[in-house]
């Protein structure tokens, strides 16, 4: 086991960054000619999506061939067609009897504050970000969909703290694997297993503070659609696309347990759920244990984080 969602068989993963424009985006992409059963839940106010409709639970049944996450906000959606024509090239997608259409969805989370706010992802590094897609050890951090994010903003962008993207997975008896992979740019605090505060907004004296306590006087200089947390969960269960969504739904919980406040009307937070198996499970088991490894994708996410553009991580704020 690596620990990350590469774990999952049939699921690859692939990085784009810039980090002069200070932005990127993640593809993972489902082996196989049947790609993935996958669900989504959005929980955030201000999310920016590509091709979510069709993955509910009364939507037709098609295979999904990967997704994308993204910064750029809105813009960024434009790198979703670059994993599309890596798809197409390889002859990977529904067919319709006069092509093969890639079925390719995606979600934003906002960084242009961060770095140069006329550079997003685009067709280029979607596309770039398809070709490195492999099953094995990826970075994480400030790479990817991760390489602008941030985390604690109540006060501001000048007192938050360095986001990222993480990657966790575990084993269950029987031979159910889970994994998740979170790009993790909250406009809340995010907090360890125990409750212990990891990043947040950095107060004058040095210490941090407690988005929730500072939020009623802060509130009215909140900005709106700054912030989302986007999550993928996948697994080698086999399930259906009501259960998909069903997961998509408890796997929330792993974002409640380790981000304060989520799901708040500036967050985007999104979930998806990928079933690439044939493993028999419960439902409630592969849920439960996405949610777990939702968390620990998380916690990840900001540990490995880098500082960037002046905003410091965790490894720079502890040992400072």
């Amino acid at each position: 086991m690596r620990g990350n969602l590469c774990d999952v068989p049939n699921v690859l993963v692939g990085h784009a960054t810039d980090l002069e424009g200070i932005t990127g985006c993640t593809a993972v992409l489902f082996e196989g000619p049947n790609g993935a059963v996958v669900g989504v839940d959005v929980r955030g106010s201000s999310p920016g999506t590509r091709e979510t409709d069709r993955l509910g639970p009364v939507g037709a049944v098609r295979p999904t061939h990967a997704l994308l996450l993204t910064g750029g906000s809105a813009f960024g959606l434009a790198a979703a067609d670059g994993v599309v024509r890596f798809l197409e090239e390889r002859d990977i997608g529904l067919d319709v009897g006069v092509a093969r259409i890639p079925l390719v969805s995606a979600a934003v989370l906002f960084d242009v504050l961060v770095g140069d706010p006329a550079v997003r992802p685009d067709v280029v590094m979607g596309y770039g970000a398809a070709s490195a897609a492999a099953s094995g050890n990826f970075a994480q951090g400030s790479v990817g969909a991760g390489t602008g994010a941030t985390v604690g903003k109540v006060l501001g962008m000048d007192r938050a703290m360095k986001g990222g993207i993480g990657s966790a997975s575990v084993r269950v008896d029987g031979g159910l694997v889970v994994g998740a992979l979170a790009a993790v740019n909250a406009f809340g605090d995010v907090r360890d297993e125990r409750g212990v505060l990891l990043a947040g907004p950095r107060l004058e004296d040095g210490k941090l503070g407690h988005t929730v306590e500072l939020l009623p006087e802060a509130a009215a200089r909140v900005r709106w659609g700054e912030n989302t947390t986007l999550g993928i969960v996948a697994t080698n269960a086999r399930l259906t696309k009501p259960q998909t969504n069903k997961v998509a739904q408890m796997a929330h919980d792993g974002l409640a347990r380790a981000i304060e406040p989520v799901h708040t009307t500036v967050d985007g937070d999104i979930v998806f759920v990928a079933s690439v198996g044939a493993v028999d499970a419960v439902v409630d088991v592969v849920g439960a244990w996405g949610a777990r490894v939702m968390r620990e994708a998380i916690l990840q996410a900001v540990r490995s984080a880098e500082s960037i553009a002046g905003i410091p991580s965790l490894s720079e704020y502890a040992s400072g």
